[in-house]
């Protein structure tokens, strides 16, 4: 099978071995937190969780980290990528073990939102960084496959911290804290992994190195503004391009999130438990989606380009999820999941490959937060769209369309981009 084959190739790379098991154990880590969160804030049973609720939360834990994600770009290409992963699960193991105690102490919600943010505020840094060293462990011929293999492990590592998650509340007496012990745990973890590697292995260059922090901060401005005219350059337009259309595919992933979790708590389920459960099966379902996207992207990307593989995805998306969506039942509700799957994490691994060709090594780290600025607030925007559109049960036929028509509009617009570039 020729993923296991590029796997093993990779593998062969001592530091990417070493880069990929603080993926695998941090991004476990963040599935586990996740689901403790969705969990505790939409399936509790004394909570009458609404998609105005939801969308709040999503607000709440994402939208600040617009502010957060300039910074920990420019910081990023400032500070060593190993001590980042070190201190920054080390902070987040903390930081969730609080999030447990405020579960049991039954606090007021905004404090619990309150220590639910600031750990998924270091994620940002933990994501960037991630994403940025990943061109220093390998050498650019694999550069393509790394990109297809390593994002896809980490998502299917969350994907499987979720899983986790859900027996541990099963068999632990249905306790959220529980869980979010669990996902410290794997935090701690992830922070020792980090320590196999040599702080200066991951960049960036000790050139780019500033030591002041307060020297770096006041150069935000500067710093982002150089790196929107490096990105923009006509070298580099495809980037900017794909960047562009995968923020309005996130955009549809996150309406269609929040869709998904009405769906299964309160029209695909009689019982709490029910829906939690149906949520788990989906999500696992939408993991062998991000799977296939790996087996195929890196064939796909080879034959087609990059680019035009963005359009091949976006234009399945938006023949396929109104087919599958319109019917509001399970079957093919979870059939829906598998192709967002499948289509979404095809275009991000196009789109990680694209940017990280294209940028320099001293602007990566905050290319790629700015990356992730652009995904929450388009993912905020999409759960506050969905909270409009979206009825009590989740059933909705405007929002199914919309989405789809968006889809469309992202295929076509990029097609022509690719036609003209070439």
């Amino acid at each position: 099978m020729a993923v296991v084959r590029d796997l093993r190739v990779l593998l062969r790379f001592r530091n990417f071995r070493r880069l990929l098991a603080v993926r695998l154990l941090s991004q476990g880590a963040d599935g586990v937190y996740q689901v403790a969160l969705a969990s505790y804030v939409v399936f509790s049973p004394e909570r009458q969780a609404s998609a105005t609720a939801i969308a709040s939360a999503l607000a709440v834990l994402l939208l600040p980290y617009s502010l957060v994600g300039p910074f920990a770009g420019v910081l990023l290409d400032r500070w060593r990528r190993r001590q980042v992963f070190l201190y920054g699960n080390l902070v987040r193991a903390v930081m969730a073990t609080m999030t447990a105690v405020l579960i049991i102490s039954q606090v007021p919600d905004w404090l619990f939102y309150v220590s639910a943010l600031c750990v998924t505020a270091v994620n940002r840094f933990v994501l960037s960084g991630l994403s940025a060293a990943l061109p220093r462990v390998v050498d650019a011929e694999r550069l393509v496959i790394a990109n297809s293999l390593s994002p896809t492990a980490g998502t299917l590592a969350a994907i499987a911290g979720g899983g986790l998650a859900f027996l541990v509340r099963l068999v632990v007496a249905d306790s959220d804290a529980a869980v979010v012990l669990l996902g410290a745990g794997l935090y701690l973890c992830g922070a020792l992994a980090s320590l196999r590697m040599a702080p200066e292995l991951l960049g960036p260059d000790r050139a780019l190195v500033r030591p002041r922090i307060t020297a770096a901060l006041a150069g935000t401005a500067r710093d982002l503004v150089a790196g929107v005219r490096h990105i923009a350059a006509p070298s580099r337009r495809e980037a900017a391009w794909a960047l562009g259309a995968m923020s309005l595919m996130r955009f549809c992933y996150g309406a269609l999130t929040v869709m998904l979790l009405m769906l299964c708590r309160y029209a695909l389920s009689s019982t709490p438990d029910d829906g939690l459960a149906l949520l788990g099966l989906a999500l696992g379902i939408s993991g062998a989606g991000f799977f296939a996207a790996a087996v195929m992207t890196p064939w796909a990307a080879v034959r087609l380009g990059s680019g035009r593989w963005i359009v091949v995805c976006a234009a399945a998306a938006a023949l396929l999820e109104p087919a599958l969506g319109l019917p509001f039942t399970t079957a093919p509700m979870l059939a829906a999941a598998f192709v967002l799957g499948l289509t979404t994490q095809g275009a991000k691994i196009a789109t990680d490959t694209i940017v990280q060709s294209s940028v320099d090594d001293g602007f990566r780290g905050r290319i790629f937060s700015v990356y992730d600025v652009l995904f929450n607030i388009a993912y905020v925007s999409a759960a506050a769209v969905a909270a409009l559109i979206l009825p009590p049960d989740g059933r909705s036929v405007t929002l199914v369309v919309t989405i789809a028509i968006i889809y469309g509009a992202v295929a076509v617009t990029m097609g022509r981009f690719e036609r003209r570039a070439t």
